[in-house]
């Protein structure tokens, strides 16, 4: 395990309604009743329930974050969201270029990048994700694609406190693949040479976080490898109680 703070966040993408609360009731309620010490939890649910489950996790080790921003404080942009709505919801954290947005709203890295610069302007941590989709890791350019997506899609001014990575092999998400370890290993540490190259100290300490079918039974083995800082949780998430088997991971 590394000295970095891990972070496991859950995306719950487009599920959830308001009775979802008693799930977040449940995973606060564990959390309190048997505190995991050394790692960060974050549940990153719809919009619509930013402000219903912020006052859920008062108060506790849970932090909410969201899916998405737009890149201006306000104006005309129907069905868009700011990220200092997002702030003002209780929201601490935004997931931006999530490789779904990427291939559904054809987001490129310089839009992500301005996403970045927005939730910095709104206060909120920046959870800016990369990877590459199966026909990229067949024809052997993943380290290219990643070092491609960290160059530009990285603001300038990234810090430990403002910014996480999150790796998802695209071929990995929902689909029940998973790389393996030492396929993992690989990437995260080029992605902390070059953090580190670029940024310093500060690359030294972000995190970099797993994401790709993590599940209970396979966590522990994942977040014990060098330089993966925590998960970023699809599906798992849901559940309270799988959710919490993921954070387990972390207990002594």
């Amino acid at each position: 395990m590394s000295n970095v703070q891990p972070l496991v966040a859950g995306n719950w993408k487009m599920n959830g309604l308001k009775s979802s609360a008693s799930e977040l009731k449940t995973l606060v309620d564990k959390l309190n009743a048997e505190p995991v010490s050394g790692v960060d939890v974050m549940i990153c649910p719809p919009a619509t329930l930013l402000l219903a489950f912020s006052a859920l996790v008062e108060g506790s080790k849970v932090k909410l974050g969201a899916q998405d921003c737009h890149t201006e404080a306000s104006g005309a942009h129907t069905g868009d969201l700011s990220a200092e709505m997002l702030a003002d919801s209780g929201a601490v954290a935004v997931i931006l270029g999530h490789s779904e947005r990427r291939a559904d709203h054809g987001e490129l890295d310089r839009h992500v990048r301005a996403k970045a610069e927005a939730a910095w302007r709104a206060g909120l941590m920046a959870i800016i994700c990369v990877g590459e989709t199966e026909g990229q890791r067949k024809a052997g350019v993943t380290l290219d694609v990643v070092r491609r997506q960290l160059k530009n899609a990285i603001p300038d001014g990234a810090t430990a406190a403002n910014t996480v990575i999150a790796y998802e092999p695209v071929w990995a998400i929902g689909t029940g693949l998973v790389p393996t370890a030492e396929d993992v290993k690989q990437v995260h540490g080029v992605i902390r040479d070059e953090l580190a190259a670029r940024f310093g100290d500060e690359g030294r300490g972000m995190r970099i976080q797993y994401g790709g079918s993590v599940k209970p039974g396979n966590a522990k083995e994942l977040m014990s490898i060098d330089n993966v800082n925590g998960a970023l949780v699809g599906g798992a998430s849901l559940k309270a109680e799988d959710f919490l088997g993921i954070i387990a991971a972390y207990k002594s």
